[in-house]
């Protein structure tokens, strides 16, 4: 097994678990957006301080970048994560994975109407399908059948979110180490979450034992430690190949929450995911010569 499936192999476990350990700091007394804010708050204070170590040797970005390393910073990380902890709240953390684990089909969007790659009949068929499990996965979410829930669609955005930023990171991995993009992405992202502030110290005086580990695991290993071991995967393989590592994330997802939490999916959710799977096969490998959903930024 070569260092970039290493390192994704790695990633994808630890992201797993971030699902679940959300849930559980949101029912041990952490409001959501005081959760976000506190996991950010430490990923960005331990990105500080490797960068102020005198030791390394930590560039800063360059003013042409500094446009796009915003807008992905906001997107992939503010947007992405109020998306999923507030999602969060009324939504079980196996099925969020489920629905973050279709953020290929975005990408595959993005490829063709931002990056103009072309896509056959039997891939705009594949497309279909995804979506059509994406729409099992979300119904799955509610009590009454088919219909769709605030915190699925905020999960979805998520879902956008996170695929704009790993389709468009890439040519930033050209230039930079993965720990100094994350550690951008990082303090640009943890700015929007500052107006949770008022209250914080409430929810942490209040907030039970385990919510308290839950807050700072995931502030250290799902967003100070995943972010870096995907960007080495990213930058020590094909793009393609490493984030099809994606499509298994949410079996982890269930499986830690569910001997974690004790929170399963139901069935039209699993089969949501079957199916939203399926409709990634047909894109990648049947609707295009050239895998869509994983083109390299330019």
């Amino acid at each position: 097994m070569n260092k970039a499936f290493i390192f994704g192999f790695i990633t994808i476990v630890i992201w797993a678990s971030s699902f679940a350990a959300i849930r559980a700091g949101l029912a041990g007394g952490f409001s959501a957006g005081h959760l976000v804010l506190s996991r950010y708050l430490i990923a960005s204070t331990i990105f500080a301080i490797y960068a102020l170590w005198p030791k390394t040797k930590f560039r800063l970005p360059r003013k042409k970048d500094i446009l796009q390393i915003t807008l992905l910073g906001l997107t992939g990380i503010s947007i992405y994560h109020i998306g999923i902890t507030f999602g969060e709240l009324s939504v079980s953390a196996g099925t969020a994975g489920m629905l973050v684990g279709s953020a290929p089909l975005f990408t595959a969007l993005i490829a063709i109407f931002v990056l103009k790659e072309r896509v056959g009949k039997i891939g705009w068929i594949g497309l279909g399908i995804g979506f059509l499990g994406i729409i099992l996965i979300t119904a799955g979410t509610s009590a009454s059948s088919f219909e769709i829930s605030k915190g699925a669609l905020l999960i979805i955005m998520s879902a956008v979110a996170t695929s704009i930023l790993f389709a468009f990171q890439k040519s930033l991995l050209n230039r930079y180490t993965s720990i100094e993009l994350t550690a951008f992405f990082s303090w640009i992202g943890t700015i929007p979450f500052l107006v949770f502030f008022p209250g914080i110290l409430h929810d942490i005086q209040h907030a039970t034992m385990e919510a308290h580990l839950s807050a700072i695991y995931i502030g250290i290993f799902p967003t100070a430690i995943g972010y870096v071991t995907w960007a080495l995967a990213l930058s020590s393989g094909k793009a393609s190949a490493v984030t099809s590592l994606l499509y298994i994330e949410p079996i982890f997802v269930i499986l830690i929450a569910g001997f974690w939490l004790h929170e399963w999916p139901g069935m039209l959710s699993i089969i949501g995911r079957i199916v939203a799977i399926a409709g990634v096969i047909v894109v990648n490998m049947l609707g295009n010569k050239q895998p869509v959903i994983h083109k390299k930024a330019a």
